[in-house]
């Protein structure tokens, strides 16, 4: 009389294989949770928290960028840096929030960058002509070392440059955060932001912003912030 066949025992192999198999489905799961909640980080505050998208302001400012401002790029999308910080006019650690309650033009630049230097007085200008209309010129500068904002004042005084607050970052963190981010490759960069402290624009490199059509750009910016 004929045997019944008995069930083999399973293979070491196989049972790794299988535990292979688990893993990678719990390590997939894991990642795509830790890249939906990365991407709200990016996009808004460090504790998660989402910004709402302006896209008629981007579009605004899209059709404002024209001619020696052309480069600029329209964004609004609700993006928010709470992860930058520098040292303020007064001297107090401070971030974006700093700048809340008007249209704010941040530009990063340093002493031995000579594109910097050379848009600093047009970047004074600026700020003089539409300082009493909600917006203001906010200047970071990132020489580093403990001389580095000494250099930045000295440089600030020799061209005459009255009218800009002088914000630093000695440290060069914040500008990492911007390549991270990959808003700017070198100096200087500058980032427009709206009333609430969120990006509204962002360009790479140099600009004449003394000429008309950096007004046009400011006066859309001026105008969205108070629709």
């Amino acid at each position: 009389m004929s045997q019944e066949p008995q069930n083999e025992p399973v293979k070491p192999q196989q049972n790794r294989w299988r535990l292979g198999v688990i893993v990678g489905v719990v390590v997939a799961i894991a990642t795509a949770v830790w890249v939906s909640n990365g991407s709200n980080v990016q996009n808004g505050s460090a504790d998660g928290a989402s910004y709402v998208a302006q896209p008629a302001i981007a579009k605004a400012l899209d059709e404002a960028a024209q001619g020696e401002l052309a480069a600029f790029r329209a964004t609004a999308k609700g993006e928010g840096y709470p992860e930058i910080r520098f040292v303020s006019d007064q001297g107090e650690q401070v971030g974006f929030d700093y700048f809340e309650g008007k249209v704010t033009l941040v530009n990063f630049w340093a002493t031995w960058c000579a594109p910097c230097r050379a848009e600093m007085p047009a970047l004074d200008a600026l700020h003089a002509k539409y300082a009493d209309q909600g917006f203001q010129v906010a200047t970071i500068n990132l020489d580093v070392g403990e001389d580095g904002v000494d250099k930045a004042k000295a440089f600030m005084a020799e061209i005459g440059a009255t009218h800009l607050p002088l914000h630093a970052d000695p440290t060069f963190e914040a500008f990492e955060v911007l390549k991270t981010r990959g808003k700017a490759l070198g100096l200087p960069a500058t980032i427009l932001l709206g009333p609430n402290g969120h990006e509204w624009g962002i360009l790479a490199g140099p600009a004449e912003w003394h000429s008309e059509d950096a007004f046009v750009l400011i006066e859309a910016a001026l105008a969205a912030a108070k629709s």
